[in-house]
């Protein structure tokens, strides 16, 4: 048997007596990071064997896991913080178990996503979940195009080293739209602002909202009228600006206009040098 155990994005104080109670009881532990998994067992007083399961490892380890577990063992798997297999790698060996009938239990808890919708202060009754951007140069266009049009608020997760470009990359596709952007929930320095894109940029590149932690970014779903473009009425000089103005390098927001308007590069680099 396999459990899904959620546990703390932060704060100790939000694990759940289930949880506590299903590491205690399983035989061995299946962790992300041993360490991170290791120091959560040790402050919970919880002496179990641990296993490591993560991104580059997963084909390999998942089998000698589930092998162990139809061997009649039962496994705890947790994450480095809040609920397994939520843009997670543990989503493979879910899936695994499944098709081979091994029986999943959820041991529900913390989850970031959940928890930076509550307090995003955002209207909308529905919400889809992005998790992290790609590193793909294209398949993030690709995501980001195919979200712009989407309704509904949409949450992001988002690593310290690539805050900005996500918040950049965002307000390039789907404009000066509101967002929360969540850094450190429920741990000592947690921040929530509520902001356009455009301040959040801003906030960003001085400082205000420090590149440090984990980030959780939620951004209002396309009004009716959004899929025409935010720059319809704009001028190339004018949208050039928008971007200038939130804290865009001259060169980016030249690429940023070229990508808005599906015109060359050059067309709007020669506006571009008669700004100044």
């Amino acid at each position: 048997m396999l459990y899904i155990i959620s546990t703390p994005i932060g704060n100790m104080g939000d694990i759940t007596k289930r949880a506590i109670e299903t590491l205690e009881a399983v035989d061995f532990v299946a962790a992300e990071d041993t360490r991170v998994g290791g120091k959560l067992l040790m402050l919970l007083g919880i002496k179990k064997p641990l296993v490591s399961y993560f991104e580059h490892n997963k084909s390999y380890k998942g089998d000698a896991i589930i092998k162990r577990i139809e061997q009649g063992e039962t496994c705890g798997l947790i994450t480095d913080a809040g609920t397994p297999a939520v843009s997670d790698p543990g989503a493979a060996l879910v899936a695994e178990c499944h098709a081979r009938g091994i029986k999943v239990v959820p041991i529900p808890g913390c989850c970031a996503a959940s928890t930076a919708i509550s307090v995003s202060g955002l209207t909308n009754k529905k919400f889809v979940f992005e998790g992290f951007l790609s590193e793909s140069k294209k398949e993030r266009i690709d995501v980001l195009e195919e979200l712009k049009t989407q309704k509904r608020d949409i949450v992001f997760y988002s690593p310290p080293h690539g805050i900005e470009k996500d918040v950049k990359d965002i307000f390039s596709h789907f404009g000066d739209r509101e967002a929360t952007v969540c850094r450190e929930l429920t741990k000592l320095n947690e921040t929530i602002t509520k902001a356009p894109l455009s301040t959040i940029i801003s906030m960003i590149g001085s400082g205000e909202i420090p590149k440090k932690g984990e980030f959780v970014i939620v951004v209002s779903g396309a009004s009716s009228d959004s899929q025409e473009g935010f720059w319809k009425d704009m001028s190339i000089e004018e949208h050039l600006l928008y971007y200038i103005n939130a804290g865009y390098k001259k060169m980016d927001a030249v690429k940023a206009v070229s990508s808005d308007r599906k015109i060359p590069k050059g067309q709007v680099y020669d506006v571009s040098v008669k700004l100044y």
